[in-house]
């Protein structure tokens, strides 16, 4: 429920992908069961919603005479398995609970219903637009968009205090000016950013708010750029300045986490959510946190993470499926559900009305106003880093190479182009 990351499945594909082609193509749709139960699938929602999603499904059933829900849940760990395994055996749940990343991996193989040919354009357009169209691809709809989490910045105000800042920074431009000004007045950090290959895109999402096209139509490297060795001199030049913590090179977005609780960094980038861990781990820094919009580039883009609901094309009964997908997005219960797990809807009813009412209730928590702000941001969100195969390769390719500019053992000119390479030629 933190961070939604890039998931490590390239293997898992390389070992199904041929089966799961050949069961997709070729295995005739089963016929229909007389005695219709849904099946639906999340991903690690028990046991702290259990409450909720029974509760849900109680309704659903009440409304709809004679359909029945089974609700699994499947540990975070588990579902890549899962799934693949249960669509090329065509035995896949009825609605499934993925994120568009991975989805799309399927999506690509014909392995969902297509939500465009079903849904109606003003159905469709009650979710937020961009949002939406992160479970699109080839202009085909794959997912119906469910919850959303965005990053917003969590800053020490007692240290960028001390530093002479009277606010957070809202650009990287701004970034720099206070990561200098923080390490020279209180010889702290204003933040640490993770360039550990497979772990936390943050800098890879930071390329794409900079204005650097990372990968061209037909998949090519498009970063070898004035943009892209624009993109890569900033990092290089915060860490060379020594404006940037040491394990930034060995050390994942935790480290980020435990160096904000211990006061040691002035800013934290993470998601609202991360305001509770802080107040239990830290209280003393709690105490003096507050927050602020994530920081951006001069795109002005802003990162999202999107939660959504497919449907396997063989269901034995994608009407009912689809019936039951809609009422688990639709405003009211996204609504609900944002309240329940501290997260976002993604609606545009259910963000005015989740932001109309922390504004008019006076005695808002930390977390709360955390929310809100996160709320704000989602009408310019979206993912940045666009769904491909082998993004954990273009992840990899830039941060080796960003750090041997970093360490002086390429020129940053060198380290774009040989970037570029390695993944032209993967």
């Amino acid at each position: 429920m933190s961070r939604m990351r890039t998931w490590k499945r390239l293997g898992l594909f390389s070992l199904l992908g041929l089966l799961l082609s050949w069961a997709i193509s070729c295995t005739p749709a089963p016929s229909p069961s007389t005695n219709p139960e849904i099946e639906f699938w999340t991903m690690q929602l028990q046991p702290q919603f259990t409450t909720y999603f029974n509760k849900l499904i109680s309704t659903f059933e009440a409304e709809n005479p004679g359909m029945k829900v089974r609700w699994v849940d499947v540990p975070w760990s588990e579902m890549e398995s899962k799934i693949l395994a249960a669509v090329s055996a065509n035995t896949a749940p009825d609605v499934v609970n993925l994120n568009p990343d991975f989805a799309s991996q399927l999506a690509s193989r014909n392995a969902w219903l297509d939500l465009s040919a079903k849904i109606p354009q003003p159905v469709q357009q009650q979710y937020l637009p961009k949002i939406w169209q992160a479970s699109t691809l080839n202009d085909k709809s794959f997912g119906l968009p469910w919850y959303l989490t965005t990053n917003i910045t969590i800053y020490n105000q007692d240290l960028l205090k001390k530093a002479g800042v009277s606010k957070p920074p809202a650009t990287y431009a701004e970034l720099a000016q206070v990561a200098q000004a923080v390490k020279d007045k209180t010889g702290k950090y204003a933040i640490f950013v993770t360039f550990v290959p497979g772990d936390a895109g943050d800098v890879l999402e930071s390329f794409v708010q900079m204005g650097v096209k990372l990968v061209d139509n037909e998949g090519k490297a498009a970063f070898n750029t004035p943009e892209g060795i624009g993109a890569f001199q900033y990092w290089v030049d915060l860490y060379k300045k020594g404006l940037l913590p040491r394990e930034v090179l060995t050390q994942g977005h935790q480290n980020a986490i435990a160096l904000y609780q211990a006061g040691e960094t002035a800013l934290l980038s993470s998601g609202a959510e991360f305001i509770k861990s802080i107040e239990t781990n830290a209280p003393t820094i709690a105490k003096v946190s507050a927050t602020a919009p994530q920081i951006t580039g001069q795109t002005g883009k802003k990162n999202v993470a999107v939660m959504n609901l497919v449907i396997p094309r063989d269901t034995e009964q994608p009407d009912n499926a689809l019936k039951f997908a809609l009422f688990v997005t639709n405003s009211a219960n996204q609504l609900a559900f944002a309240k329940e797990a501290n997260v976002l809807p993604s609606t545009v009813e259910s963000v005015k009305k989740y932001q109309a009412e922390l504004s008019t209730n006076p005695n808002v928590s930390a977390v709360e106003q955390a929310r809100n702000i996160g709320a704000s941001q989602l009408a310019d969100a979206e993912i940045l880093v666009p769904v491909m195969k082998d993004l954990n390769k273009l992840q990899k390719a830039i941060y080796d190479n960003l750090q041997a500019a970093m360490l002086g053992e390429k020129t940053v000119d060198k380290a774009v182009a040989d970037a570029a390479q390695e993944w032209n030629q993967r």
